[in-house]
């Protein structure tokens, strides 16, 4: 019997012992924190709130928009994105990294959030911007027009609002 308290107790335990999870809220821990702050308009890193990165859009009208992002440059961040999340951030947003352009293509799966995407291509140009309808499941419902690199996920209108558009060049976080 001493045994079988032993095991409870030692379970209970490691279940307390799981470590700490992100607030899928907010942002995630996932993000590695960048060190030092340099000019992010050249695609240097800035530490953020909680360790997100600055990116820096250089929009039409002249004006340089700052967006605090998360990275998804692995393939579970990417295939989870921002789902579940019930609100961002308003200077806020997730950027996607990719080893080389191509077609690429979203969906809103599990997405509360209506978002705006630009998809961006090598050169750091934004080739496309897309609004997206929350909980859209249909695969792929938001596909880039040309090939790119990057996609960058933000509250929607935020492009609009901030003067962003095609053509738009971005730092990006190293």
């Amino acid at each position: 019997m001493n045994v079988w308290k032993f095991v409870v107790v030692l379970v209970l335990l490691l279940a307390g012992c799981g470590g700490t999870q992100a607030n899928p809220d907010t942002q995630s821990q996932r993000t590695p924190q960048a060190s030092g702050t340099t000019d992010a308009g050249k695609g240097e890193k800035i530490s953020g709130p909680s360790g997100l990165r600055t990116l820096i859009i250089d929009a039409s009208g002249g004006k340089k928009v700052e967006v605090w992002v998360e990275l998804a440059d692995g393939p579970f961040e990417q295939a989870r994105g921002l789902m579940y999340r019930k609100a961002l951030g308003e200077d806020r947003g997730m950027l996607f990294v990719y080893a080389e352009e191509r077609e690429l293509s979203f969906w809103m799966k599990n997405t509360r959030i209506p978002l705006s995407i630009a998809f961006i291509d090598s050169e750091r140009r934004i080739i496309d911007i897309q609004d997206m309808k929350p909980l859209d499941d249909e695969p792929p419902s938001y596909v880039s027009t040309e090939p790119a690199q990057y996609a960058l996920e933000v509250n929607q209108g935020f492009f609009e609002k901030n003067g962003v558009k095609l053509g738009d060049r971005v730092g990006l976080p190293e």
